[in-house]
């Protein structure tokens, strides 16, 4: 009990840094503002009438939501993914300013130095998504207690699995400019490749599919991890899924853990 406070201690410490850190970076916050505001102000209010049936009478309507309410929880992903991943820019920073090897020399733990600064992401990260969720009355989302608890706790745990995704990729990269083309090089092709600003339509039969959308991008979309977090985010808010709901907690519980322990791995070399 003795060894544990300490420890305990270490990731409070280490966990508050990174939010004071993350809540004084003002064009963090107001990427996080801005950046979900221009999808759904522009983007979904751009795209909404051609998802409408009532708007164009003889259109069949396929799917039961408008696209507003399609986009608002994939623009939920997307302010957790930019925030999670570029969080990761903190372990280059303190890698380049001596912090890192401070925190290493230390009588704490490798494992708690890692989970201090990813909760310290992943909290921010969660943040940025609670921060779109209050447009949900905006997006004609109408939510529950229940609903805004089960997705905050599911936005936690992407945020905690992507997180260390992050770390992972700044473990890889040397300098601050390499992690931030690096980073976008993988956050757009994931998030446009995982049916968040068009749906595949569920009532098609895979022959149908391939006949609709090219192949190929029905297979990206398909072996995509973050096309099933999205849906399972869709099912907690909009109650819609396009793919068992259960895929998607399976693949981020397993991010959580699977992207932690190569987080460590790669944490202080």
């Amino acid at each position: 009990m003795s060894s544990v406070v300490p420890i305990l201690r270490g990731i409070h410490g280490i966990w508050l840094r990174e939010i004071m850190r993350a809540t004084r970076d003002k064009g963090q916050l107001l990427g996080g503002v801005s950046r979900p505001l221009i999808w759904l102000l522009i983007l979904g209010v751009g795209l909404n009438p051609y998802f409408r049936g009532e708007v164009f009478g003889e259109v069949r309507l396929v799917l039961p939501y408008s696209y507003l309410q399609f986009l608002f929880p994939a623009v939920i992903v997307l302010n957790i993914m930019y925030t999670s991943i570029q969080f990761a820019v903190s372990v280059i920073w303190d890698r380049e300013f001596g912090f890192l090897r401070e925190v290493l020399v230390a009588p704490l733990p490798r494992w708690a130095a890692l989970l201090g600064k990813v909760l310290g992401g992943a909290t921010a990260a969660t943040g940025h998504g609670i921060l779109v969720l209050i447009l949900a009355r905006f997006a004609d989302v109408t939510l529950t207690v229940p609903q805004v608890l089960q997705a905050v706790v599911y936005m936690f745990a992407l945020s905690f699995a992507l997180t260390c995704f992050g770390v992972v990729l700044a473990s890889k990269v040397r300098s601050f400019e390499g992690f931030g083309v690096f980073s976008n090089t993988v956050i757009l092709p994931l998030y446009f490749a995982s049916s968040s600003v068009f749906p595949l339509d569920p009532s098609l039969t895979r022959t149908q599919l391939v006949a609709t959308y090219p192949e190929w991008l029905v297979w990206l979309i398909r072996v995509n991890p973050i096309t099933y977090a999205v849906d399972a985010l869709r099912g907690i808010l909009i109650n819609f899924n396009q793919f068992p709901a259960q895929t998607g907690f399976g693949l981020v519980a397993a991010g959580c853990v699977g992207f932690f322990l190569w987080a460590l791995r790669s944490f202080g070399r």
